[in-house]
């Protein structure tokens, strides 16, 4: 989910592959993403409020796991947005987390967040396009590269490109395209969108090993493994939803029957570049007498700048703070290892980036609020 700037990824051109280490890998992209869930959940399961007494357990949490003030935790609970950076290991990780507490049903959240019209009339938007099921090429219309990036595509050389993607794409780009004809930037991006849709067809059949490996960089990014690095933020706490978790890292093994996929490509506009981004949305809807109503996540299985990982997750809680009115808990954490937040520079990048996004989560927040609370 993105709101703002904010997200509440044969002839590798895109994704490339790799398959070493693919079940190692796996497994522990399983048991890390089971401890991820486990935090969320118990962030969802403390947020719903208590009607005669606070629980300590959950105060305890909020305080010590999540680190909300006092004044944090009473704003929640008033229906104000909360929005806060958690402690990242490494400068090139970003972890943010978000809370409200909604006056309509989970079901409004779940047709807003899947309005994929809605999202193209935001001005972040420069085109977004859903892909068929089965994907098809005509899906990928306007899914380009712009003349600047274009040009310096033809520069670019492995380990030193401005376009996230791997050595074999780069090699491939020189190979097939004619840089002197006049349809240059056709050729890119006919060579562009075909291989996207290759690639994309063999994530869905291989999953997580399809990925592949950025070597726009001196140090390549090893996308699935960087993944799982990202999941294993967490501490170890009971988790209510492993099939869910286990299904984003398995995909598309063990695909539970409440789950729905849904795939799509945007052309958003971050910091200084267009960016063009493939995402997997998997929907879980809970039973009715779960607390969990719905469960949204949008992993990126690609990006061509900025972004090397990024999975957002969404939970609409079931909640009652009114006895006549319906309410749910709506519940965000957004993971992400971005490129040009190490060093010097990067620090003070990183300390605005990062600002703005928690600003931009917490406005989104109350704007969901506002726009759901407005319809009933």
């Amino acid at each position: 989910m993105r709101y703002n700037n904010v997200k509440i990824g044969a002839s590798a051109v895109v994704f490339g592959t790799r398959r070493g280490k693919v079940a190692m890998i796996r497994v522990a992209m399983i048991r890390s993403v089971i401890r991820t869930a486990a935090l969320l959940i118990l962030a969802v399961v403390a947020a719903v409020p208590s009607s005669s007494q606070s629980n300590p357990d959950l105060q305890t949490f909020f305080r010590q796991d999540i680190g909300l003030s006092d004044d944090q935790i009473a704003a929640l609970r008033n229906g104000k947005a909360v929005a806060k950076a958690l402690p990242s290991r490494t400068p090139a990780e970003v972890f943010l987390f978000g809370a409200i507490y909604i006056h309509a049903t989970p079901e409004s959240y779940l047709q807003f967040a899947r309005d994929f019209d809605r999202r193209r009339e935001r001005p972040v938007y420069w085109a977004l396009g859903v892909f068929s099921n089965p994907p098809q090429l005509s899906d990928l219309k306007n899914f380009s590269f712009d003349n600047d990036e274009i040009q310096a595509l033809k520069k670019c050389t492995p380990g030193d490109c401005q376009m996230q993607m791997p050595a074999s794409s780069i090699k491939e780009f020189h190979r097939a395209i004619n840089w002197s004809a006049a349809d240059v930037n056709e050729q890119v991006n006919r060579l562009l969108q075909k291989t996207a849709l290759e690639r994309l067809l063999a994530y869905q059949r291989e999953g997580n090993q399809a990925l592949g490996v950025y070597n726009d960089k001196h140090d390549p990014t090893v996308v699935p493994e960087q993944f799982a690095y990202m999941l294993t933020y967490a501490k170890a706490l009971p988790a209510h939803l492993p099939d869910f978790y286990t299904y984003l890292l398995s995909y598309p093994s063990g695909k539970p029957v409440n789950v729905e996929d849904t795939f799509y490509w945007e052309k958003v506009k971050f910091g200084l570049k267009p960016t063009l981004r493939v995402v997997q949305m998997v929907t879980m809807r809970g039973d009715s007498a779960d607390p969990v109503a719905y469960a949204i996540a949008e992993k990126q299985l690609y990006s061509s700048h900025y972004f090397e990982t990024a999975l957002d997750l969404s939970f609409c809680v079931r909640g009652k703070d009114h006895s006549k009115q319906p309410g749910f808990y709506l519940i965000t954490a957004m993971g992400s290892e971005q490129a040009g937040l190490t060093g010097a520079k990067g620090s003070v990048i990183r300390k605005s980036a990062v600002g703005r996004s928690i600003s931009h989560l917490q406005n989104a927040l109350t704007t969901v609020k506002n726009t759901l609370e407005g319809n009933q």
